[in-house]
């Protein structure tokens, strides 16, 4: 997570807040209540496919051909029938509480191929004992209509695939009250049509420690409620954090999903992501941003439906008087790149309704934030088109290319045919609700650093080829440039040197929304 947001302080609120704020007395929105409806290409709507957690689909009733059954009766009868069968088995879980050995290490260790299927009322429990369930560097294993609950995975770590290994399928299944994270990921992942709620951390943490990872799927999904363990209060400015967080992912489709009311972000891509496709998802009362998108590159992110989000965190920022423009999408250091491979070479944000959220849409640049600064909070990770970080570093780093390639950039940001509704009433907010901003902070850090003073502000705002335009906006919006204490009416955004939202038209009565 970047220095400035830190300074800047995401705290995070209770969760309470933005639950009464949709309507909820008590612990997470209800899975039964109504997710928005999805905007699709054509512009008409379809109802969201993942309403998950209130209506799994139930597994097989009775053991398919040839599968192994495993009894619940048995205290770890699924890690020792696992041991036993050769690669590519089917277990077949009966329908009970299934527990493994009372050692915080038990866990399953599939082998390739194998496939874990959960009958009607079928959980595997930890029990605040067991810190993993699926473990291990097996490829191409199957967990379906399987209740996963109750495991103690340590902070960053993972209860399901905890190894990252590549290949899983994880469909129609519960992953729920968990420390850690849910699920980890691996490379050629598929995460379809399950419900990843209420976890210490994270629904899923897309991280692998030993390299990226390459076409991942989360499709058809609800992910509510988690981050319970409330981590960016305990280690402020962590980033640690999300309904899923994705690392070094290069290709995702992130399509369907329902997010919401998580505890922090809902979405957040962080540290060299390329090539993300994230549509028709609906995503709502996250106590933070819906979406964060972090040093990385090249993504579409269209035909979403935004509501509500970024209430708690937002209005917690406000309060303290800052004033950054916190944003309900959030871009920090991360653009377009044509020589990143991707199916776009733009970050195109097109046909999303984003409506009664705290603000809308931060382009943000962090001038002190490069390779091999100290200002990098992402360690020792720099760009995607530089080899060394220890390049980074005067006098190269002074002429080209390493001047350009040492700094991930804002910039090739496309922001068309978006609607943008804001009811203040709604929000129940006066100020700092209601910006659209691009900015970068004042050049000063380290003394060696080459991108000192205004250049990077300059840059960002009216050098990298980030635009707004043929938008729509509804409410009383106000657009901040170059840096938080330029805030601009309609009329100087469109104007010289800015020339934002050609084509764009702004009705400030919230009512015309309706």
């Amino acid at each position: 997570m970047e220095i400035r947001r830190r300074l800047w302080a995401w705290a995070v609120a209770p969760l309470t807040l933005a639950l009464l704020a949709t309507g909820c007395d008590s612990g997470t929105q209800e899975a039964d209540s109504k997710p928005a409806a999805v905007p699709t290409t054509s512009g008409a709507r379809s109802e969201s496919p993942a309403r998950v957690c209130a209506h799994p689909e139930a597994g097989p009733a009775k053991a398919p051909a040839g599968a192994v059954t495993v009894d619940p009766a048995k205290v770890g009868d699924l890690a020792a029938k696992t041991r036993k069968s050769p690669p590519n088995t089917t277990f077949w879980l009966r329908p009970g509480t299934h527990r493994l050995d009372p050692d915080r290490y038990a866990q399953v260790v599939p082998k390739k191929g194998d496939r874990y299927l959960g009958a009607p009322g079928a959980v595997l429990d930890g029990g605040r004992k067991n810190q993993y369930a699926f473990s291990g560097s097996a490829p191409d294993v199957t967990i379906s209509h399987l209740t996963v609950q109750g495991f103690v995975a340590p902070t960053d770590e993972g209860v399901v695939n905890h190894d990252s290994a590549d290949g899983w399928v994880i469909e129609d299944a519960t992953i729920q009250h968990n420390s850690g994270a849910g699920l980890m990921a691996g490379a050629r992942q598929q995460v379809r049509d399950s419900c990843l709620r209420d976890n210490g951390q994270y629904g899923m943490n897309a991280y692998k420690g030993n390299g990226r990872i390459t076409g991942l799927v989360v499709e058809g999904n609800e992910i509510v409620g988690n981050n319970t363990g409330d981590w960016e209060r305990r280690k402020p400015g962590c980033g640690c954090t999300g309904g899923i967080k994705f690392w070094a992912v290069d290709g995702a489709d992130v399509r369907g999903n329902w997010v919401h009311d998580n505890r922090g972000t809902g979405l957040w891509a962080d540290t060299n992501n390329n090539d993300f496709l994230i549509e028709n998802n609906v995503i709502e009362a996250n106590d933070g941003a819906a979406l964060i998108y972090e040093i990385s590159y090249n993504a579409i992110i269209r035909n979403n439906t935004i509501r509500r989000n970024n209430w708690v965190e937002g209005r917690k920022a406000a309060d303290k008087g800052d004033s950054f423009p916190f944003a309900t999408i959030y871009l920090s250091e991360s653009g377009g790149e044509p020589r990143v491979k991707a199916r776009t070479d733009k970050i195109e944000i097109d046909r999303n309704l984003l409506e009664d959220n705290w603000s809308g849409i931060t382009l943000w640049e962090n001038a002190d934030r490069f390779c091999n600064s100290p200002a990098n909070t992402s360690s020792g990770d720099c760009t995607l088109l530089v080899k060394k970080t220890s390049s980074c570093k005067k006098p190269a780093i002074d002429k080209e290319p390493l001047h350009s390639d040492c700094r991930w950039k804002t910039q090739r940001v496309d922001i068309h045919d978006n609607r943008f509704v804001l009811d203040t009433s709604v929000v129940k907010c006066t100020t700092k609700c209601d910006r659209m901003a691009v900015l970068s902070n004042y050049g000063t850090y380290p003394d060696w650093s080459p991108y000192k003073g205004e250049a990077v502000a300059d840059a960002i705002t009216t050098g990298q080829h980030n635009r707004w335009h043929d938008n729509v906006y509804v409410g009383p919006w106000h657009f901040v440039a170059h840096d938080p204490a330029e805030v601009l009416d309609f009329t100087q955004w469109q104007s010289v040197p800015y020339r934002q939202d050609t084509g764009s038209t702004l009705t400030t009565d919230p009512k015309a929304g309706d």
